[in-house]
């Protein structure tokens, strides 16, 4: 038994012996019964928030109107709730009243069966008022009771019966996934914050099971909620030479599949590399055309119109702005990687030492292997890894502006012009070190004067 479980299990005893009904409760109780170990333990239970206050010495009221205390037992924090009773959800995200009740009234206003289940960790019993062990046991995600009424409480919930039908592989029941497809086509979604959508989405993405909540988004209509330019994709003809795999969104999906079954290095950035497979060509419906010349499809400019739409779309479902930059810039160098075996020096070192260039280079390869296949210029770049590893690609400038000013050159765009000519020249290995640059720089300047 893991220590966190022993720390909560140590909670459930202390409310017990002081005379409280205490369980575990929800996804713990659920992942147990899989055979799961569950990352957090939360507890309901029948005290009510200052009586949980009282009983512990470390805690914290993170909502004791709904009745939820934080409780600290050594490294490890806890979710301790009352049951409770909840009335009406008037906007569609949390309920108008809450009064405390008991542990059957408390499982019947949870989402799914599969969550309503509680265990007492000191017998091991379980206690299911909802017949959630039997859903387990088939494979079902069923909302508890009239599942509008569950998904109009919390509009949350239709993403979360496709995050979990995903994760853990389960079914959707007929009634429930009715009362889904019945939400997205009445675009619940939009009465909640992006915020609490982008959260959901982006656990999906972030899981192994990505590939069948993507389907899942797309086949119940949620997709067009969330990302609606990804179902433009549909039907987006390509090159066959260059993606025999078939249309845009075809691809799009593959890649998916293909993150997954990848090893990533610690260093890729998950989250960065999973938007920018779905969005980096998100532009090729706007972008398309058919070269009658040639004979063949092209999407002219649809990296650089590509990176707008990802920032469009990531500022509306409210990303940092940290994760926008780099998914631009991810979607907007994409296409850069074609042409690396053509590159000067110079450039090619300043390509590869951008921060997100280590991002850009698993995309390439996903981007590669389900398209045409070739990995040649995955290849090269990993050869020149290894040949500039012995030195900082971008090493220390030789000169900066203080040098060029003491020689008389005004303070301007021009200084910047030149140390960038110099910088490429030692990036090259023509100018080598500080006496070479100022030997470089004087015949520059004497050149300029002849002229």
């Amino acid at each position: 038994m893991e220590q966190k479980e022993k720390a909560a299990i140590l909670i459930v005893r202390t409310l017990q012996e002081n005379g409280f009904t205490a369980y575990f409760a929800g996804g713990c109780v659920r992942d147990s019964i899989r055979g799961e170990t569950p990352i957090d333990y939360d507890i309901a239970t029948s005290a009510h928030p200052e009586e949980v206050e009282n009983l512990f010495p470390k805690t914290r009221a993170v909502g004791s109107h709904f009745g939820v205390i934080l409780v600290f037992k050594g490294e490890y924090e806890f979710e301790v709730a009352t049951f409770r009773n909840e009335g009406t959800y008037s906007d569609g995200r949390r309920p108008d009243s809450v009064e405390f009740s008991t542990a059957i009234r408390d499982a019947a206003r949870r989402d799914f069966t599969v969550n309503g289940l509680f265990k007492d960790p000191l017998t091991g019993e379980i206690i299911d008022h909802v017949e959630g062990q039997a859903d387990i046991t088939n494979g079902v995600i069923r909302a508890i009771g009239d599942p509008h009424q569950r998904f109009s409480e919390d509009h949350l919930r239709l993403l979360r019966a496709i995050r979990f039908s995903a994760r853990l592989g389960y079914r959707i029941e007929p009634n429930t996934l009715a009362a889904l497809k019945k939400g997205a086509e009445g675009n619940e979604l939009e009465k909640i914050s992006a915020e609490r959508i982008r959260d959901e989405f982006s656990m999906m993405m972030l899981d192994h099971t990505r590939t069948e909540a993507f389907d899942l988004l797309v086949e119940t209509g949620l997709m067009k909620c969330i990302i609606p330019e990804i179902l433009a994709l549909k039907g987006c003809e390509q090159p066959p030479q260059f993606h025999p795999e078939g249309d845009v969104f075809v691809h799009t999906r593959l890649m998916l599949q293909e993150f997954g079954k990848l090893e990533h290095d610690p260093e890729i950035n998950l989250l960065h590399l999973v938007l920018s497979i779905l969005l980096h060509d998100i532009a090729k419906p706007e972008t398309f055309s058919y070269d009658e010349d040639a004979k063949r499809i092209r999407f002219n400019g649809h990296d650089k119109v590509g990176a707008e739409m990802a920032t469009d779309i990531l500022r509306r479902l409210k990303y940092p702005n940290s994760v926008i930059e780099a998914v631009n810039a991810m979607v907007e160098n994409h296409m850069a990687f074609k042409d690396v075996q053509h590159m000067r020096v110079a450039k090619l070192k300043r390509f590869m030492d951008r921060p997100t260039y280590h991002d850009e280079m698993e995309l390439h390869r996903i981007d590669c292997l389900c398209s045409w296949g070739g990995l040649d210029n995955h290849e090269f770049l990993i050869a020149k890894q290894e040949e500039f590893a012995n030195e900082p690609i971008i090493p220390p400038p030789l000169l900066s502006g203080h040098d060029l000013i003491e020689r008389g050159i005004e303070s301007g765009p021009r200084i910047g012009a030149i140390l960038h000519t110099l910088q490429d020249l030692q990036l090259e290995g023509t100018v080598p070190g500080r006496d070479a640059a100022l030997e470089w720089l004087e015949g520059h300047l004497k050149a300029l004067e002849d002229d």
